[in-house]
């Protein structure tokens, strides 16, 4: 008697019965295929064995999913105090409650602007986590469901390893590129509106930030592209505080002294007019002479002001310590221009 051992496929047990001249032949054949070792493993013994492995992979995927979203969502939730050098700096004297009002508006717009840049960066290290997360999980589901159907792994994993170091190799500016931007986003070098300064003429308000590039408008209104992984410093004058700083050049003629005082007076009163009272969080403060040229003397002025409000605060004080200086007859090197003396210019005209 033929026994259905000898065939592997569905075609000859077709044919074997259509052979068989007996009807119970055909049922024992088709029983005693059904009953072989090897029908059962692979009709029966592994489709469970691959079904329960992609339905422990959805689970886990779905598991480890909800829970950094529950993490990234409580990070977000939590109120963290800050103990920025804002809050703790002194505000100027002679401010009237709307002045005062109006300096409590801004700070509070620059927490919630460090609130929002947080929420950004929580968000994108989530969904980054969500991506290593699902590789993992269908990785591993992938390489149990072929050693299942009899494909030996052990090779396909060596071959993955080196693969993965050739792509490693060849990729290299990539790979930087992302580990790069995830350090910046955990550390909170930068984001969204700050003004930074990169190096190499790169200065300007930062646009977007992603795990690769970092866009940058600049004064110009040029718009650059730059690569997380190139990026060796930044300077980012947008963060907590900025420092106005004015150079006032002095001719050698002066009393230094006089000057001091000039200057002194003129940022002092000009740091309670409404154009700088609210951009200013702290007194300005004359510095004294910090150079000495052949030709003339330097005095630095420096002020402590809201994040980025630098160079509105140093314009206004810079306009506003000259006219004071030419009140008080306080002569700036070279008045006439260089070369040029008061005699000889009445002479010319």
């Amino acid at each position: 008697m033929i026994t259905l051992t000898n065939f592997s496929s569905l075609a000859d047990i077709a044919t074997l019965a259509a052979a068989s001249t007996s009807p119970s032949e055909a049922v024992d054949s088709v029983s005693s295929w059904w009953s072989d070792p090897q029908t059962q493993e692979w009709l029966i013994n592994r489709p469970i064995a691959i079904a329960l492995i992609i339905i422990v992979a959805l689970i886990l995927h779905w598991l480890v999913r909800r829970l950094i979203g529950k993490l990234a969502q409580s990070s977000i939730e939590k109120k963290t105090i800050r103990t920025s050098p804002i809050a703790k700096l002194a505000r100027p004297g002679g401010k009237n409650k709307k002045q005062k009002e109006k300096q409590e508006k801004q700070l509070e717009a620059i927490d919630k602007s460090h609130e929002n840049r947080r929420i950004s960066r929580i968000k994108t290290l989530a969904n980054v986590a969500r991506s290593a997360a699902a590789i993992v999980v269908w990785g591993w589901a992938f390489l149990a469901s072929l050693d299942q159907v009899g494909v030996n792994i052990a090779p396909l994993i060596a071959s993955a390893g080196v693969l993965g170091v050739a792509l490693g190799f060849g990729a290299q500016s990539l790979v930087k590129d992302f580990l790069s931007g995830i350090f910046m986003l955990l550390e909170d070098q930068y984001g969204i509106g700050d003004t930074i300064d990169l190096g190499n003429g790169i200065f300007g308000d930062v646009e977007e930030i992603t795990l690769r590039i970092t866009t940058v408008r600049d004064i110009d209104g040029a718009l650059w592209y730059v690569r997380n992984g190139e990026i060796l410093q930044v300077a980012n004058h947008s963060d907590e505080f900025s420092v106005a700083r004015v150079q006032v050049p002095v001719g050698l003629s002066n009393d230094t002294e006089k000057a001091y005082e000039v200057i002194e007076s003129s940022v002092k009163a000009a740091a309670k007019t409404p154009e700088v009272a609210g951009l200013i969080l702290d007194e300005p403060v004359v510095n004294g002479v910090t150079d000495f040229q052949p030709d003339y003397l330097s005095f630095r002025v420096s002020v402590k002001t809201l994040p980025g409000s630098q160079w509105d605060v140093q314009r206004i004080l810079q306009a506003r310590v000259l006219n004071s200086m030419n009140d008080a007859g306080i002569a700036t090197p070279y008045p006439y221009g260089i070369g040029i003396t008061a005699p000889q210019l009445k002479k010319d005209e």
